[in-house]
């Protein structure tokens, strides 16, 4: 098995559920006398919280460094807003980065899915890392709220879901959130590591493309790749 390096701490309910998935994946297709090599570092959520663009690249970049040199034959960020840290540190290391959105770009186009609506916090909503990266790589029909409702799912993201409350009240958002969409998009990518969680039991007429699950999934497939 390929070792992985895994990027956690934003928030460290999304990297349980890397961790405990990708070990329960990986022992669903070789048994469960074996587990992957992972190497995880945790960093401070509030690097992320500080919204500093440059400590950002800094720390992801001192991190990616530090598990390449721990052993890592690819990098993994555990959660979707840090990614865009991927377009700063690549070019400075010498492994690969799995990156979520052609995880999720992948699954899209295997469904037949051309229009997709972002959901996730503001920065992964309006920045380039996903929105872009999925329209101009691979050439996808992205999506995003309107201002007010950016703000809003921002706020349930930042100030709820990262630090484990999932509310009724955030849970009735982003369900009228989305039936409001169910004729302007194909499906919903679910860009938040926590959505999923708080979205677990809930049907609607939209499929939901879940960054975690699809991340995770392309974790496993390179963990037992030749």
């Amino acid at each position: 098995m390929k070792r992985l390096g895994l990027i956690g701490g934003t928030s460290y309910h999304s990297t349980l559920e890397y961790y405990r998935e990708i070990n329960k994946k990986v022992g669903d297709e070789i048994g469960s006398s074996q587990n992957p090599e992972l190497l995880l570092y945790s960093i401070n959520i509030e690097v992320m919280r500080r919204q500093d663009e440059d400590e950002i690249n800094k720390t992801y970049l001192k991190v990616a460094k530090t598990l390449e040199q721990a052993g890592a034959e690819a990098l993994m960020i555990c959660a979707n807003t840090p990614h865009m840290a991927v377009e700063y540190v690549q070019p400075k290391i010498g492994i690969p980065f799995l990156h979520i959105a052609d995880a999720v770009a992948a699954e899209a186009k295997l469904q037949g899915h051309q229009s997709l609506l972002l959901l996730g916090n503001k920065p992964t909503m309006t920045k380039a890392f996903l929105k872009d990266y999925l329209a101009k790589t691979h050439h996808l029909q992205i999506s995003i709220p309107d201002e007010e409702n950016i703000n809003r799912s921002h706020y349930f993201v930042s100030k709820e879901l990262t630090q484990g409350q999932f509310t009724k009240e955030a849970k009735e958002f982003y369900i009228k959130l989305i039936s409001a969409h169910e004729t302007k998009v194909d499906a919903v990518i679910l860009g938040c590591t926590e959505l999923p969680i708080l979205l677990k039991k809930e049907q609607a007429k939209l499929p939901f493309l879940k960054t975690t699950d699809l991340h995770i999934q392309a974790a496993v497939d390179f963990i037992l790749s030749k």
